[in-house]
């Protein structure tokens, strides 16, 4: 059984776009993306620099226009019986399983990355990797210092958001802190101010029922209907994501492959720790196509 996994923020890299867009039709597609929503992918996704693609404006567009890219190279999602997307790959999920439209994905995910970027210029908070360690010594080190468990991404790793002087000082036992290259603490009430706005703008859009399932990073539920899925997506903004529970329930279902969306290797890295007996498969660039086609075929079926 297939599920087809998207990534989140920080899996950008500069020129990530370059060789997708070699396919004239993918390069029509991003031209559309760029005009809709009134920011160049196109120069994003080729010659902008590291520093630029990584304000959470430009980046979270950047990643879903990836990852939609890859999986229109990699054909209907028909062969998969899930998706997943990890924070903002969300929505890459919630447009491969048909929710929303591909140019609705964008919309959306261009006014999160704005609305996100403005809630985190208000106060100065940011984010880092706790790996390693007892869980449950990670968890209540991470209470105790005034911070928020805002990823709990399973295979030893969990990362704390809020306060940087806090972050600053975290150091649980047995555990290393990596402080993330981020502007502020993503899910965590700090982005509150962000949901409104993009709660409006999703009540404008027309949503169906997902063609596979679609898992929640709320609890890792597989969310049938999708207006849930939406709804799941804006409340998301200001709340931890469980992509443990995500990989947890992908286990529990019986999935035996699951195939990461460009830009790939983050969530494939996951799973391989947490979840080894699930076969993993990261299609980073055209060249792994038919490859990533054929490993579809061998776990395919619903």
């Amino acid at each position: 059984m297939l599920a087809i996994i998207a990534p989140g923020q920080g899996s950008q890299t500069p020129a990530m776009l370059s060789a997708w867009l070699e396919d004239s039709q993918l390069r029509t597609l991003v031209q559309q993306f760029s005009e809709t929503i009134g920011l160049d992918i196109l120069r994003l996704g080729t010659t902008a620099d590291a520093d630029e693609i990584k304000d959470t404006a430009n980046a979270q567009p950047l990643i879903v226009a990836a990852g939609l890219l890859s999986a229109h190279a990699l054909g209907s999602t028909e062969s998969a019986a899930y998706v997943a997307g990890h924070s903002v790959g969300e929505i890459t999920a919630a447009a491969m399983a048909d929710v929303i439209s591909p140019i609705d994905a964008m919309t959306l995910v261009r006014t999160r990355g704005v609305e996100m970027a403005q809630a985190a210029s208000v106060s100065r908070s940011g984010m880092a990797a706790v790996l390693g360690g007892d869980r449950q010594v990670v968890l209540q080190a991470i209470a105790d210092a005034g911070l928020i468990a805002a990823n709990d991404n399973g295979g030893g790793q969990i990362v704390a958001a809020g306060d940087l002087d806090a972050i600053a000082h975290l150091a649980p036992e047995g555990a290393r802190v990596r402080p993330l290259a981020v502007a502020g603490a993503f899910h965590t009430p700090y982005m509150q101010s962000a949901v409104e706005p993009l709660r409006a703008l999703a009540s404008t859009m027309t949503t169906s029922a997902p063609s596979v399932g679609v898992l929640s990073n709320k609890d890792g539920a597989v969310v049938t209907d999708g207006a849930e899925v939406l709804e799941r997506i804006v409340n998301q903004i200001a709340n931890p994501v469980r992509w443990d529970l995500c990989m947890q329930t992908l286990e529990s279902l019986g999935v035996t492959g699951v195939i990461e969306v460009a830009p790939a290797g983050t969530l494939v890295g996951l799973i391989k720790r947490a979840a080894p007996s699930i076969e993993q498969f990261a299609l980073k660039s055209p060249a792994d196509v038919d490859a990533a086609r054929a490993f579809a075929a061998q776990h395919g079926g619903k």
